[in-house]
C-alpha cells in the first residue's frame, strides 16, 4: 500500500504552483461563458478556481475557435508582489483620479503591445498613436505590465510630489496625463511639459488602430484581492474606479476588460451602492462547483498517475468507482452515517455552502500523507480490494485542513473586526442562538445583528431557523465542540448534520 500511496501525486491545490493545471482543468459554466464572451467579470470565493480559469484562458486562447481574432493580454504580473501595490505608497487619490490611472495604464498596455507587433509605420493611425503615447509620456520600451505600470506610477509620483512648481499641480480626473508649464523634480530644473489628451480621444484612436489590424484585445486582470491588501483606504476607491473604467470602456468594440475577483471583495467594492450596478451584474458570472464536477476534478488528478492506475486497475471505471478504490465506503461505520463522499462534502463546505476545489484537493493530499505515516508504523500488503486510504487518515486530515483554513482563509481574509469576533468562538459550542451569541460576543441589539450578518456573509455562521451553526470546516481549527450553547427541547447533538 505504501508504494501505491507514494506514487499518488494529486498536484497542487494552488493554481500558481500547479504545472499540470491544464490536464486537471474542468471546463465549468464560468469557463464557457467567458470564452463565448457572455461575461466579463468572474467572481468566486477563495479556492474556487478563478486563477485556474485565468491561467487556462491565457494558455489556450490561441487554440480556441471562439477566440479567433482576439488577443488576451495579462494585465497583472502572475507571480511576485502585485504591480498595483506600488499605488499604496502614494497619496490616496480620488475615485476619479484612479479612473485616470486605470485608463492611462490600459491605453499604454494595449497601445505599446500593438506598436510592438506592427510598428508605428503600419498606418497613419499608428503613427498618430505612437506620437500620442510619446507626447503623453506613455510610450514604453516594452509592453510588459510591470514596465508600463511602473512608468505610470512614476508619473503619479512626480505629479504629486514636485519639489517646486510655478502653479498648483494636480492629477486630472478628465484627461490622461496633465499639462503644466514648469515643474522642478529633485535636482532637475528642466521644464516638464506633457501634452493633455482626453480619455475618449485617446481610447477612440486606440480602438481605430485595432480595427486596422482587424483584431480585438482582452486585458485580463487577476489577483485583485492582493493588489491593495492591507490598505482599505486605497483598495476601495481604486477598485471602484476599475469597475467604472470597465463600464466606460464598453463603448469601444475592440478592447475589453476581463476581471477575476473574489466575491467578498466585489461586495466590499460596490458597498452600499454603485451606479449602473445592473450593467455590471449582467456581465458577471460566479463560479459554482457542483459535486459531480468536484469528483471529476479529483479523479482526473488520480488518473494522471500511471502507476496508480495500473495498480488499482481503474481503467474503464466511473469517477465514483475510482473514488471508492481510494477511500472507504464510510468514514464512520454506523448504519445511519453517510458515505465517505457525502462525509467529505459536508466538511469542506463553508456556511454559504461553498465547496472550493482547493479544500477537496488539500483534504485528499493530507489524507494521503496521514496514511503514509500509518503505513510507516504498520505496513499493509497491497490489496486491490481494499481502499488505500483509511478512515482514520481522513479524520486526521480534516483536523489539519480545518486549522489551515481558519488561518489562511477565514482569519486572513475576514478583516480585523470580523477576525476578532471569530476568535471569541474558540472552544465554544458549534450551535448558538441569539441569546448565547449576545453573551459570547458581548453585543446587543443592532451591533449584535450587524456582527451576525458579518459572520454569515464570511461563511463562518450558517443560519438554521432560529439558531446559527459554525460549519464543520472551521470547528477543529478553533477547537469548537459539537452541540448547542443553549437549552432546547431537542437532544444536544449534531447527528443530523451528515444527512
Amino acid at each position: 500500500m505504501k508504494d501505491v500511496l507514494r506514487a499518488l501525486d494529486l498536484g497542487s491545490s494552488v493554481a500558481e504552483f500547479d504545472d499540470s493545471l491544464e490536464k486537471y482543468f474542468v471546463e465549468n459554466e464560468a469557463f464557457h461563458a467567458l470564452i463565448n464572451n457572455e461575461v466579463d467579470i468572474v467572481a468566486g470565493d477563495k479556492g474556487t478556481g478563478k486563477t485556474a480559469l485565468y491561467r487556462v484562458l491565457q494558455k489556450r486562447y490561441g487554440l480556441l475557435p471562439q477566440l479567433k481574432g482576439i488577443e488576451v493580454l495579462a494585465g497583472f504580473n502572475p507571480a511576485g508582489s502585485p504591480i498595483f501595490q506600488r499605488l499604496v505608497r502614494e497619496e490616496v487619490l480620488s475615485e476619479g483620479q484612479y479612473v485616470s490611472v486605470w485608463k492611462a495604464y490600459l491605453l499604454s498596455l494595449i497601445g505599446n503591445w500593438a506598436l510592438e507587433i506592427v510598428g508605428e509605420d503600419h498606418s497613419e493611425r499608428f503613427r498618430r498613436l505612437a506620437t500620442m503615447l510619446s507626447e503623453t509620456g506613455l510610450r514604453s520600451k516594452d509592453d510588459k505590465p510591470e514596465t508600463i505600470f511602473s512608468k505610470i506610477v512614476n508619473f503619479v509620483q512626480r505629479a504629486l510630489n514636485p519639489q517646486t512648481a510655478e502653479v498648483e499641480f494636480t492629477l486630472s480626473e478628465s484627461g490622461i496625463p496633465i499639462v503644466k508649464p514648469k515643474l522642478t523634480f529633485g535636482d532637475s530644473d528642466k521644464e516638464h511639459a506633457v501634452k493633455e489628451i482626453s480619455h475618449e480621444e485617446a481610447l477612440r484612436l486606440l480602438n481605430d488602430c485595432l480595427a486596422d489590424l482587424d483584431y480585438s484585445v482582452w486585458v485580463a486582470l487577476d489577483r485583485l484581492d492582493e493588489a491593495f491588501q492591507g490598505f482599505p483606504s486605497v483598495e476601495v476607491p481604486a477598485l471602484r474606479a476599475l469597475l467604472r473604467t470597465y463600464l466606460d470602456l464598453l463603448e469601444f468594440d475592440r478592447f475589453r476588460l476581463k476581471l477575476f475577483v473574489r466575491r467578498d471583495l466585489f461586495r466590499r467594492i460596490i458597498g452600499p451602492g454603485f451606479v449602473n450596478l445592473t450593467h455590471i451584474n449582467a456581465r458577471k458570472k460566479e463560479i459554482v462547483w457542483d459535486e459531480g464536477d468536484l469528483l471529476n476534478l479529483l479523479c482526473r488528478r488520480v488518473r494522471d498517475n500511471d502507476e496508480v492506475v495500473r495498480a488499482l486497475a481503474v481503467n474503464g471505471m466511473t469517477d465514483e468507482q475510482l473514488f471508492y478504490r481510494l477511500f472507504p465506503a464510510k468514514v464512520d461505520p454506523a448504519a445511519r452515517k453517510p458515505t465517505s463522499w457525502n462525509w467529505i462534502m459536508a466538511r469542506i463546505r463553508d456556511g454559504n455552502d461553498i465547496k472550493p476545489p482547493r479544500n477537496l484537493i488539500d483534504l485528499a493530499k493530507m489524507a494521503r500523507d496521514e496514511q503514509l505515516k500509518a503505513e510507516g508504523r504498520a505496513p499493509r500488503p497491497f490489496d486491490a480490494t481494499k481502499p488505500i486510504i483509511e478512515a482514520e487518515a481522513i479524520r486526521k486530515a480534516l483536523e489539519k485542513l480545518s486549522t489551515q483554513r481558519v488561518e489562511d482563509t477565514l482569519l486572513a481574509e475576514a478583516g480585523a473586526e470580523s477576525a476578532a469576533l471569530i476568535q471569541k468562538f474558540r472552544r465554544a459550542k458549534a450551535e448558538q442562538n441569539a441569546e448565547s451569541l449576545a453573551d459570547l460576543l458581548g453585543l446587543q441589539n443592532e451591533p449584535l445583528q450587524q456582527a451576525i450578518r458579518q459572520l454569515v456573509e464570511a461563511g463562518f455562521l450558517e443560519e438554521i431557523k432560529t439558531s446559527w451553526k459554525v460549519p464543520m470546516l472551521y470547528r477543529d481549527g478553533l477547537e469548537i465542540t459539537q452541540g448547542k450553547a443553549f437549552q432546547s427541547g431537542s437532544a444536544d447533538n449534531d447527528d443530523n448534520e451528515d444527512n
